[in-house]
């Protein structure tokens, strides 16, 4: 999990966020394989069974230090947070053919597409049921989250519109897709425990920005981090066709020295093992390598101005410490 990953200087809060994680992850657990067919049981808790950065769970329990920690409805919060990130996983594994995810076959592929997309809608349906259980404020997040994460799938599907920005496209689809559900796992978990509006506020941009920056990351290290790093083969995203935040600059890149690599990617997927091979040895002196990460570091940078007024707490420089590793991921 993540937190062993983080620099925290707070021993007590170290040890209340293990608490709290262990506690999400038995919920996560026993709900995702809930079905009364343990055939249906065996598809919807196949993701969770095996692991993950239990990021989102982390969040919430981040943001309810910011109120009273202890209170009634925030494990389940951090559960809920949880199960609609895996039910997404089972719809963006569809939507790009993926074989695997955390290193074993992917929903779709041992049980067939179909499947797969019922299975994260029964992960979806179990996250609203749960929030019902935790008041009306929380059932507006999950609903809107859910609506968000809908909306960006939908939107990268569609692409840009004609004449639209394809980068201003791309953020449009980051927003939805991964920010969404960011900035819900930090507000549902301080709204939980009672804390401001103005903490909430705070939190819900840093989760955004936050957001922004760990998808950023990703499309760098899809292009740069080795299989045994990221469990995934590299440029991935080159094979499915997927327009990354890279790909877009570099597709941009009309220099000279740019033309051979923005012909690869106008070309479409690069189903060829060794067009694939040559567009990674090509981005590695390309110009939109670094771009992307300054643009990732701006968005870590409006991340920490979001919460620079938050009232002092251990908990901040615990999420100073996740946009430092988000940084370092990169590095």
């Amino acid at each position: 999990m993540l937190l062993a990953q983080l620099d925290l200087e707070d021993a007590e809060l170290r040890a209340r966020l293990a608490t709290g994680l262990e506690a999400a992850e038995k919920g996560l657990q026993d709900t995702a394989a809930a079905a009364a067919d343990p055939r249906i049981a065996a598809l919807t808790g196949h993701l969770a069974a095996f692991g993950g950065k239990r990021l989102r769970p982390l969040l919430v329990l981040l943001g309810a230090e910011f109120g009273e920690p202890w209170r009634a409805g925030v494990i389940e919060a951090a559960v809920i947070a949880e199960l609609v990130h895996v039910s997404s996983l089972y719809h963006d594994d569809v939507m790009d053919a993926a074989a695997t995810r955390h290193g074993v076959p992917s929903a779709n592929a041992r049980w067939g597409e179909r499947s797969a997309v019922f299975g994260g809608d029964w992960l979806l349906a179990r996250a609203a049921r749960l929030s019902a259980a935790l008041g009306v404020e929380t059932i507006r997040l999950n609903a809107e989250v859910a609506g968000r994460l809908v909306t960006g799938q939908l939107l990268e599907l569609t692409g840009p519109a004609p004449g639209e920005d394809p980068i201003e496209h791309y953020f449009q689809v980051l927003m939805g897709k991964t920010a969404a559900l960011f900035s819900m796992s930090l507000s549902i978990g301080a709204q939980q425990a009672g804390a401001s509006s103005a903490s909430i506020q705070a939190l819900d941009e840093f989760g955004k920005q936050l957001g922004l920056a760990f998808q950023i990351a990703d499309d760098l290290l899809d292009l740069t981090a080795p299989v045994d790093w990221t469990g995934k083969e590299r440029g991935k995203d080159l094979a499915t066709g997927v327009a990354s935040l890279p790909v877009l600059l570099a597709r941009a890149d009309e220099s000279p020295g740019g033309a051979e690599l923005r012909e690869i990617l106008l070309a479409g997927p690069s189903v060829d093992t060794a067009v694939r091979l040559r567009a990674l040895e090509l981005f590695q002196s390309s110009p939109a390598l670094a771009t992307t990460e300054a643009m990732m570091h701006r968005r870590l940078d409006r991340a920490r101005a979001a919460i620079q007024d938050l009232a002092p707490h251990p908990a901040h420089q615990a999420l100073e410490a996740l946009c430092a590793f988000m940084a370092a991921r990169t590095a």
